[in-house]
């Protein structure tokens, strides 16, 4: 079985957006970053969803131009 889309944690995926660990859960709570996949206690999100967010900006700052 191979892994296609890993699930990272918030210090995992706030450094690729390139925002800090606190800020990161802001942009949760504003919906800008999707709400994470809950595995019992802890936080995950998948890969894919953290690209979207940086491709949604890409389009976003495109379309303001």
């Amino acid at each position: 079985m191979t892994i296609t889309d890993p699930l990272l944690k918030d210090r995992e995926a706030a450094p690729l957006l390139g925002i800090s660990v606190p800020t990161f859960w802001r942009r949760v709570a504003d919906g800008t970053i999707p709400k994470p996949i809950k595995l019992g206690a802890l936080s995950r999100w998948p890969q894919s969803e953290i690209l979207e967010v940086i491709e949604r900006a890409k389009a976003a700052r495109h379309g303001a131009a």
